[in-house]
């Protein structure tokens, strides 16, 4: 049960990321084109099964790879791309046996001027969502203002909307898209960190 537990409150460091990176280029350094367009292959995957959050879930089965390969040091037992196949496969039977106790994402979250976050409509809420809600608002204005304002702009938008308001988040910040996803992985696990620990 306690091993459970850890996995699920596991995030993944810098190290680990870069780890990560490195096991995707199979030796072979892409400057985190193969991380991007593995990210894109399984939004895709997920998308085409219908998934209400096909972002999250490439997040998470991304993050579940890169848990096992610290945990194991690495992993050749298939290709870099064929295992996050599989991992994704899991990932997609948990989120339909998990519909009704899924949280709330990031995506799921209107951002208002200011960058205080909005509340979804609270006819259909339960008490754990509004928790999650609470806790979200209370950590993303622990922020710094740069970063607050870098992660709200990150998942402002829908599909091809947010993939151009990503580029043009890029190009505004003079950074490269690559280098844009790594700084707002880092925030988002300072996020899902403050509130994991804000829900106890």
């Amino acid at each position: 049960m306690q091993k459970a537990e850890a996995k699920k409150n596991w995030t993944i460091t810098s190290e680990a990321f870069h780890r990560f990176l490195d096991w995707l280029d199979e030796g072979k350094s892409s400057d985190g084109r193969n991380y991007l367009e593995m990210c894109a292959r399984l939004v895709s995957y997920f998308d085409r099964k219908n998934c209400r959050n096909p972002n999250e879930l490439a997040d998470e089965t991304l993050n579940r790879v890169a848990r096992r390969l610290e945990e194991e040091g690495t992993i050749e037992s298939e290709t870099p791309a064929k295992f996050c196949y599989i991992t994704a496969r899991f990932v997609f039977m948990e989120s339909l046996r998990g519909k009704d106790k899924a949280g709330v994402s990031l995506d799921d979250v209107l951002l208002k001027e200011g960058h205080k976050v909005a509340r979804t409509e609270e006819t259909e809420e339960t008490e754990i969502k509004e928790k999650r809600l609470q806790c979200l608002e209370q950590c993303t204005e622990k922020l710094e203002a740069a970063s607050r304002a870098m992660i709200v702009r990150y998942y402002y938008g829908e599909e091809r909307a947010k993939i151009e308001n990503r580029r043009a988040l890029a190009a505004s910040l003079n950074i490269s898209v690559n280098a844009l996803s790594i700084r707002a992985c880092r925030v988002r696990d300072k996020l899902e960190a403050c509130v994991g620990k804000c829900l106890g």
